[in-house]
């Protein structure tokens, strides 16, 4: 026989008060584990001024970091083969419409494999090509995608290897303008 409620072993049931605090806790490491996790992903990312470059737009029109100068950047390294670029290409594409956005494929091919891949998912953005991965290298990126978002006084004020919230980019390039 079964009761309707069952009390947990040693009949003492957690109130309401300790359930939530419990919760909270699981919660607040949780979180605490994701942001140490993330600064950790990020830690031989570049700091500091940008690393200063001229390359090539896919359209061959020349760029330096220096164009950007204006306003913060956000500067975003991706490749095609990458799963988890391809689902945030999207808000990458739509943040361009609104702020500075410079993207470089990395290791991604030759340019039209590039603009293959762009065609055929309908993007549009300034893209560098960087076949060998010099560029990332210069950034220190080790994976993709990575993110930095440079100031107009040339200084990365954030860097982030992994996926990025939509959100969260979109308040740091609106930071990064008093910083």
């Amino acid at each position: 026989m079964t009761s309707k409620n069952p009390q947990p072993p040693g009949g003492i049931r957690p109130s309401r008060r300790r359930r939530a605090l419990s919760w909270g806790l699981q919660v607040g490491l949780a979180l605490a584990l994701f942001l140490v996790l993330r600064a950790w992903m990020a830690r031989d990312m570049a700091e500091g001024p940008a690393p200063q470059f001229e390359a090539y737009l896919l359209d061959g029109a020349p760029v330096t970091l220096s164009d950007y100068a204006d306003e913060p950047v956000l500067l975003h390294f991706w490749a095609t083969w990458c799963p988890i670029c391809r689902l945030e290409e999207g808000e990458i594409v739509r943040l361009s419409q609104n702020h500075p956005v410079l993207t470089v494929a990395m290791q991604s091919g030759a340019v039209e494999q590039v603009l293959d891949h762009l065609n055929e998912r309908e993007r549009q953005l300034d893209v560098i090509n960087d076949p060998e991965g010099e560029l990332a290298e210069r950034f220190n990126v080790q994976g993709v995608p990575s993110t930095f978002i440079i100031n107009a006084d040339g200084k990365i004020v954030f860097r982030k290897q992994g996926f990025a919230p939509p959100l969260e980019l979109r308040l740091r390039l609106w930071l990064a303008r008093w910083r």
